[in-house]
């Protein structure tokens, strides 16, 4: 459903991302992991049409983000680390409207249905910029998913949320990937790309480290049961030689080894 293939964004020389190719099929859970500066939120901002790759391709559910960017940007639900919402309408407005730019089905209701799913209904009439950083998070999530998308890229799910409601969207990310949807993460929460993920990639200075479900993970790293955390730091770890060379033949590809 997300086909990344041979991305590169550069900067005057600077590459931010260098070559990389990733998969996102039906049905999974890929988690996107990097330390800061490793080029996961550039990648993410080409997967969403949010930025012009230097060469590379990218399609999703089939259609391609340059030749058709209506159509692909038509099937991805997409929750930005930092929400930006228009403060001045209510939250019960900003749905409707999205619904019907959307146009959902029924979107008046399906609107009420996720205000209520998020605890929001009660102020469901109150201005969005009276929203503390959670509520607003929660509202983004709704707005999301309000279309029911096939893709759902998510960036750094659980900034703001109080424990219950990010469990709410634990559950709600895995159901979406259940539901024969895919959906690709961001996040800094190892806890949360261990316990959720069907695959984690890797990425470090603009290229694909590692990739593969914590099975493979472990065995590049060789074997025994480190966690993702001890497994991610030593696969990011400074040095002058790049990404550990047990990356090595994840570096350009991260699809699970399937072709696509």
């Amino acid at each position: 459903m997300i086909e990344v293939e041979r991305l590169v964004k550069r900067y005057g020389r600077q590459s931010a991302v260098d070559g990389v190719s990733l998969v996102v099929r039906p049905g999974e859970v890929v988690a996107l992991l990097g330390p800061n500066g490793a080029g996961k939120s550039t990648t993410i901002r080409a997967i969403t049409g949010l930025l012009r790759p230097t060469a590379g391709r990218v399609r999703v559910c089939g259609h391609d983000l340059l030749r058709a960017p209506l159509a692909a940007k038509a099937a991805l639900g997409y929750v930005p680390d930092r929400p930006y919402l228009y403060p001045k309408l209510t939250a019960r407005e900003l749905l409707r409207f999205v619904a019907r730019l959307r146009r959902v089905p029924d979107g008046d209701r399906r609107a009420d249905a996720w205000l209520e799913a998020f605890g929001l209904l009660a102020v469901a009439n109150e201005l969005i910029e009276t929203y503390s950083h959670g509520m607003r998070q929660k509202l983004t999530f709704a707005a999301a998913l309000l279309a029911d998308p096939p893709v759902l890229v998510v960036d750094e799910p659980m900034v703001g949320l109080d424990p219950r409601a990010a469990r709410q969207v634990r559950e709600l990310m895995r159901d979406h990937a259940d539901r024969g949807h895919a959906v690709l993460l961001t996040t800094h929460a190892m806890d949360v790309a261990e316990s959720l993920a069907d695959r984690v990639v890797v990425m470090h200075l603009g290229r694909i480290a590692a990739s593969g479900t914590m099975s493979d993970l472990r065995a590049g790293a060789g074997g025994g049961e480190a966690g993702l955390e001890d497994i991610f730091l030593r696969l990011t770890e400074e040095s002058a030689s790049g990404p550990p060379p047990w990356g090595a033949n994840a570096r350009d590809r991260a699809d699970g080894g399937r072709p696509a």
